[in-house]
């Protein structure tokens, strides 16, 4: 007859303890929100990146320089979410947008609450719609509206 033994076993707990601040540059973006507007960073060739970035995407130099862009701005591309899932910005389908805000060189990408997909296009408007209370996260940004939509 096998004998039973028992497997041997210790608690493990994963965690990092540890916390990072946004730092001068994504901390500036989500002040922004927090007081409802929109800021990108200029790259070293000038480009406006929004959401701004640390470091220049080309040449890996730090940017500091913070440049207020638009709240509205341009479809560049989308997809339709027909079900949306726990998470997502909102409870009904909606599109999945990459955004140029007036004055910026780069896509965000957001949600677009159009009310179906007949009513996207590229090269369409839209305006962001905050949230009533912001707190400073990128949560403050419910989605983008289409403009001239009532």
């Amino acid at each position: 007859m096998t004998e039973f033994v028992q497997a041997l076993t210790a608690p493990l707990v994963i965690e990092y303890p540890f916390t990072r601040t946004t730092g001068p540059v994504v901390g500036a973006f989500f002040t922004g929100l927090r007081e409802g507007f929109f800021v990108g960073i200029k790259g070293s060739d000038g480009r406006v990146i929004v959401p701004p970035a640390e470091y220049d995407p080309v040449t890996a130099e730090e940017l500091t320089e913070i440049v207020e862009v638009g709240s509205s701005g341009e479809v560049l591309t989308w997809s339709w979410a027909h079900e949306t899932i726990d998470g997502n910005p909102l409870d009904h389908p909606f599109a999945w947008a990459l955004i140029k805000l007036d004055g910026a060189d780069t896509g965000m990408l957001h949600a677009v609450d159009a009310g179906s997909p007949d009513k996207m296009s590229t090269g369409m408007r839209v305006t962001v719609r905050f949230v009533d209370e912001p707190v400073g996260d990128i949560r403050d940004i419910i989605c983008f509206d289409p403009e001239g939509v009532s």
